[in-house]
C-alpha cells in the first residue's frame, strides 16, 4: 500500500498549486490513508475555502470521494500507471466495497 500511497500523493500534489486569488495545499491524515486538496482564496473581497479533492486509500484501491477539478484525478492516476480497476469513483456513484468502507 505504501507504493500506492506515494503515487497518489505525487499525483495529487499537482493539484496543490498557487492560483490567481489564493492557493491550494495537499493535506493527509496521520496514517496517510485520507488525502485532500484544500483551497484558500479571496474572491470579490471575501475569503473562502473549499476541498477540491478527497481521496481514501484502502488495501489495494483508491476511493475518490470528491473531485471538482477540470482535469479529473482519475485521468491523472491513469496517466501515472494506476489501473482503472484500482480506482473507485465514489462521487460518481460507483459502489464502494464493504472492505473499503472502514479502511480509512
Amino acid at each position: 500500500m505504501e507504493g500506492l500511497t506515494t503515487i497518489v500523493m505525487d499525483v495529487m500534489s499537482g493539484y496543490a498549486v498557487k492560483g490567481l486569488n489564493g492557493y491550494s495545499v495537499l493535506t493527509t491524515s496521520a496514517d496517510r490513508r485520507l488525502l485532500t486538496v484544500v483551497s484558500l482564496a479571496t474572491l470579490k473581497g471575501k475569503r473562502f475555502t473549499t476541498t477540491s479533492l478527497a481521496v481514501r486509500i484502502t488495501h489495494d484501491s483508491i476511493v475518490i470521494e470528491h473531485d471538482i477539478n477540470n482535469k479529473p484525478l482519475v485521468d491523472a492516476l491513469l496517466q501515472a500507471g494506476i489501473p482503472r480497476s484500482q480506482i473507485i469513483l465514489a462521487y460518481a456513484g460507483e459502489p464502494v466495497p464493504d472492505s473499503a468502507e472502514g479502511a480509512a
